[in-house]
C-alpha cells in the first residue's frame, strides 16, 4: 500500500483558497447590493435570501445566504 499520508499536508483547506474567498467575495457584493435595493423599493429583503430568514442585521443575512449559496455550488 502506498504512503498517502503527504497528501493530507500539502493542500489548504477549502476556505483558505483563492477561489473561494473570489466566490464569498462576488456572491457577497451581489447580494449585497441587491438587499440594498430591496430596501430602497421597500420590500422585505429577507424573504429574498435563503437562510436569512431569522438574521439580526443586515450584513449577517447576506453573510448567512452567502454561505448557504455556497454549499450548493461548492
Amino acid at each position: 500500500m502506498q504512503n498517502t499520508s503527504h497528501l493530507n499536508g500539502d493542500h489548504s483547506r477549502a476556505d483558505e483558497s483563492p477561489a473561494y474567498w473570489s466566490i464569498f467575495f462576488i456572491g457577497f457584493g451581489c447580494l449585497f447590493v441587491l438587499v440594498l435595493l430591496a430596501k430602497l423599493v421597500g420590500v422585505h429583503w429577507r424573504d429574498l435570501l435563503p437562510g436569512a430568514e431569522d438574521a439580526k442585521s443586515m450584513s449577517r443575512g447576506v453573510e448567512t445566504a452567502v454561505y448557504t449559496f455556497m454549499s450548493h455550488i461548492i
